[in-house]
């Protein structure tokens, strides 16, 4: 495989990371909720494609001539890794938001609320 087809290949993995983060950031704000096992299994499988381009992008030699469409390439990578990791940012956040949203609070069963007079009651006893 050239450098130019490795190049090729990364930008096309790189592209279907951000759609995915753009799903998932669609998800997180219609829905409000975690997103789903399928998003999460697919991001991790091509987090570890991401790894075997980045193995393959290393492999290649360095020293060898960039042409200008290589370059070109190489600029289009950068700004696409910009634009994913900016989107990842704001799906932490919002996957915070949504996890405090959930909290404690919301898997632990609520305490009765104790009623006026039974708080007359408590407060009678404790202020003499």
């Amino acid at each position: 495989m050239t450098n130019q087809e490795t190049l090729l290949g990364h930008l096309q993995v790189c592209d279907e990371l951000y759609q995915l983060a753009h799903e998932e950031n669609r998800h997180l704000k219609e829905q409000q909720t975690l997103p789903p096992a399928g998003l999460l299994e697919r991001k991790r499988d091509l987090l570890q494609r991401l790894d075997q381009s980045l193995t393959s992008l290393r492999a290649d030699h360095p020293g060898s001539a960039t042409g200008r469409e290589q370059l070109q390439l190489g600029e289009k990578i950068r700004g696409r890794i910009l634009q994913i990791l900016q989107l990842d940012k704001e799906n932490e956040q919002l996957l915070l938001r949504v996890s405090l949203s959930r909290g404690p609070a919301a898997t632990a069963p609520l305490a009765p609320v104790p009623s006026p007079a039974m708080l007359q009651k408590i407060y009678a006893r404790t202020s003499v």
